[in-house]
């Protein structure tokens, strides 16, 4: 179960890196539209898990080779940010949400 400030630095996260993803770092999306869809914060808030979701889906492997490459630069960016308000910015892990995919073939399977 998270913590009260656990989730105030994950909404906090989620909401910089998805205004960050719009307006300044669209060349790490590859082309592709990404959006934050969740944010999980280990309990010494040193750890971040970023879920993104990504469309067109065949872009995924490409869309989250850059984010694993250019890791250092965006919690640079998120650094400067949050950096009022946070003392440590965490380390940050992105992770594919395929919820939506995975709702999709649910749909079909009931058509």
């Amino acid at each position: 179960m998270d913590s009260i400030r656990q989730n105030k630095v994950a909404r906090l996260i989620q909401r910089d890196l998805s205004e960050m993803f719009q307006q300044e770092c669209k060349e790490y999306t590859e082309g592709a539209m990404l959006s934050v869809t969740a944010v999980r914060v280990s309990p010494d808030l040193s750890y971040a898990k970023i879920y993104v979701s990504i469309f067109p889906s065949e872009r995924v492997e490409a869309v989250m080779k850059s984010l694993e490459e250019k890791n250092k630069s965006i919690r640079f960016i998120l650094g400067k940010k949050v950096g009022k308000q946070m003392r440590i910015v965490p380390e940050l892990r992105f992770f594919v949400d395929d919820s939506l995919d995975y709702i999709d073939k649910i749909d079909e399977l009931l058509k």
